[in-house]
């Protein structure tokens, strides 16, 4: 099963999540999803996250909380593991490094973008906060 993290990028003024969208040349193309990616071999789960947030979008993150852990089948029989983890701190300014798109959103208006299958049930918790 293919273990992947994810991090739930918390804007310190207002509360909002910072979320991206996938270019049309990625693999399930122009869906919103939270940034993160794989644990490789022998890799932390925290040390992941804070690999892949600064090859993603330039930052030094401060690796939160465990919030959220679930599994995900695709119809295909594939199945992957995610963790997700709040950040709440960070170092340097985002930068938009592989994403068609990346914008801060309101809980609330998160269930609106068109998510990953694979964080939908979170994101509906997150939306009625019972998540983080």
């Amino acid at each position: 099963m293919k273990q992947v993290v994810a991090a739930l990028i918390v804007h310190e003024k207002d509360d909002r999540l910072l979320i991206c969208q996938r270019t049309k040349y990625q693999p399930l193309p122009l869906k919103w999803e939270f940034p993160g990616g794989k644990i490789e071999t022998g890799e932390q789960p925290r040390d992941a996250l804070r690999r892949e947030l600064d090859e993603e979008l330039g930052i030094d993150a401060v690796i939160g909380d465990e919030v959220a852990r679930l599994v995900h089948r695709y119809n295909n029989g594939a199945a992957l593991e995610l963790r997700f983890f709040v950040v709440r701190e960070f170092r340097g300014e985002l930068q938009n490094r592989i994403f068609r798109e990346i914008r801060w959103a309101a809980r609330a208006d998160l269930p609106q973008y068109d998510f990953l299958d694979a964080d939908l049930r979170l994101v509906r918790e997150i939306a009625e906060g019972k998540v983080y």
